[in-house]
């Protein structure tokens, strides 16, 4: 029974892949006899499609912030995303909105031709998509490995006798729960960047000459006067920093003084 066990054994070492065959030796438990490797063979491959994420920036001049704020609206609606944030501001020259909208990801194309209507040229127009379809196959398979092998040591933990052996393979089982765990939340990510794509939008409104010059004096002249508020207040500061030498100074100039008017008389 032995040679048959040890038989065993190194033949799941040799079918298994390198980062299997560390596990199944640090893993192995020789106090208790087991029928089988540790990891079944994967029985198939699984198809998965192309899992390809999606993002968008785009920036471009308007006429009306609220016609083009309520185009991109409908477009959300229609194309069942949603407003992730919103921000305006206001310069000397204009007035600029950002919208950061998150869409589902086969309605990206859509989306964006929906918003790019009405739209002379774009400032700038980026669009990206990245294939991460190796990476999920990767994750996923590393996944079921692991929930193989955690399957396999809870049968192992059935067939435990000594206490020794029983907080032995609990801590494995433990180890691999962590591993598993942290494999499911990087796939949930990725699925979650896949399945909705993200568009940043930035459109802006140039203001007009007479009004650009109002407000730019009036901030001007405003900043002047706080700048030589500021100046003035520091000046005073610094004099009354060196207080000392500029008694000094005065000591100095009073005694120099009286010495040349000695030397008239």
């Amino acid at each position: 029974m032995r040679y048959i066990f040890c038989l065993l054994f190194f033949v799941t070492l040799a079918s298994c892949s390198p980062e299997t065959k560390n596990e199944v030796a640090s893993d192995h438990i020789s106090a208790i006899t087991v029928s089988g490797p540790l990891e079944p063979k994967p029985v198939g491959e699984l198809v998965i499609p192309q899992k390809i994420i999606k993002q968008g920036y785009l920036k471009f001049e308007t006429s009306d912030l609220e016609e083009t704020y309520n185009q991109i609206q409908n477009a959300i609606k229609k194309n069942k995303g949603n407003i992730q944030s919103d921000s305006q501001q206001k310069n000397y020259n204009n007035i600029s909105r950002n919208i950061i909208v998150r869409v589902p990801g086969q309605n990206f194309d859509a989306f964006l031709k929906a918003i790019s209507k009405g739209v002379s040229y774009f400032d700038e127009k980026n669009i990206s998509s990245e294939n991460v379809t190796a990476q999920y196959i990767d994750l996923n398979s590393r996944l079921n490995t692991k929930r193989k092998l955690e399957a396999r040591y809870l049968e192992i933990l059935k067939k435990a006798n000594k206490i020794s052996e029983i907080l032995e393979i609990e801590q494995k089982i433990s180890t691999i729960r962590e591993e598993i765990e942290a494999k499911e939340g990087q796939l949930k990510y990725l699925e979650s960047r896949v399945s909705e794509s993200t568009i940043s939008i930035d459109f802006y409104k140039t203001i007009a000459q007479k009004e650009s010059i109002k407000v730019s004096y009036g901030s001007k002249i405003w900043s002047a006067i706080k700048s030589g508020f500021y100046s003035l207040s520091e000046f005073l500061i610094s004099i009354i920093s060196i207080w000392p030498f500029i008694i000094l100074f005065v000591v100095l100039v009073y005694f120099i003084r009286k010495r040349f008017k000695r030397k008239k008389a």
